[in-house]
């Protein structure tokens, strides 16, 4: 009879033991949603039990694209296969883009390009469930446990404010929805309900999905008309200055310090910032303004919002 190491029964009776258990922290979880949010306990007990550990969920964030460096990020999204597909998107739905433009102050190229590099204009939504990936990441990622538990949180809410199946609705492994990929908290807080329907859908409304993306980005402070970057023609040697992805200085200081850049009919007293992006052979720097800043807060990465720039404008080069 073949003899089972001890090592190997007690990993089998603690994972037996495990598989009863509530999630790490749950009880506390259900505490804290049902005094914010007014759930019944044992009706958010009752999801939990159905919320899966995936560790794929755990390995892709710990390996997000936005880590890359720059020469190795942009090739993700600056293809001719976004680029077409992004003006042929334009082009199928042009009045409906004009309208949502016209009414929230947002660029239709902005529009489509953050659809763009977001779900590939709504062909890869996402394949996790939504449940899955914020109990993963809620219970089972410290780095960020606080910030996707109360995701978790909104979502349950959110799910009983648009009649949202919990146990099917399928995101991206950070629990991000829909066309433009929006976390609970900012469905609940940014989503509009753009065609009328009473209910703001980000799947199979088009309307309310590109409403939504241009709602958050006006109530980010879009400035209409205000350009995004300047590109920076000379960088001095010298210069020891850390940036961060803030505006925390005007174009006057960034200009004292030895950047050379074009800044016609911009005040020099407009909020800026440096941004750094690494290629193979150094680095090519640009100023970041007001509205560059705003795609930052749609995706916290200087690259992301370069990404959505150069996709924007190459995609208004060939729509029209």
């Amino acid at each position: 009879m073949m003899r089972i190491p001890m090592f190997l029964v007690c990993f089998l009776a603690f994972s037996l033991a495990l598989a009863d258990e509530p999630h790490p922290g749950s009880e506390a979880f259900v505490e804290r949603v049902v005094a914010e949010h007014g759930l019944d306990a044992d009706e958010v007990r009752a999801l939990l039990a159905e919320a899966r550990y995936q560790q794929s969920i755990i390995d892709a964030i710990t390996r997000p694209a936005e880590a890359r460096p720059w020469y190795r990020y942009w090739p993700i999204f600056l293809t001719e296969a976004r680029i077409a597909g992004g003006a042929e998107f334009w082009r199928a739905n042009r009045e409906l883009l004009e309208q949502v433009s016209e009414q929230f102050g947002v660029p239709i190229e902005i529009i489509v390009a953050i659809v763009g590099v977001e779900t590939n204009y709504g062909s890869n939504t996402g394949s996790f469930r939504v449940l899955d990936a914020l109990a993963t990441l809620g219970f089972y990622y410290p780095r960020r446990a606080d910030f996707f538990a109360r995701e978790l949180g909104h979502f349950m809410v959110l799910a009983r404010e648009e009649g949202l199946p919990l146990t099917e609705v399928r995101g991206s492994y950070a629990g991000a929805m829909g066309l433009g990929q929006f976390i609970p908290s900012s469905y609940r807080a940014y989503a509009v309900d753009f065609d009328g329907s009473g209910r703001r859908d980000l799947w199979r409304s088009l309307p309310d999905a590109l409403g939504s993306v241009a709602n958050y980005l006006a109530r980010h402070r879009w400035q209409t008309g205000e350009p995004i970057v300047l590109p920076v023609s000379q960088m001095p040697t010298d210069l020891d200055v850390t940036f961060r992805m803030n505006l925390d200085h005007s174009l006057a200081e960034l200009a004292d310090m030895g950047i050379v850049f074009e800044h016609d009919g911009i005040p020099a007293e407009a909020a800026a910032t440096l941004v750094s992006l690494e290629n193979e052979d150094g680095h090519e720097h640009w100023i970041g303004l007001n509205n560059f800043y705003v795609i930052t807060r749609y995706n916290r990465s200087p690259l992301y919002a370069m990404a959505v720039v150069q996709l924007a404008e190459a995609i208004a080069e060939r729509a029209p």
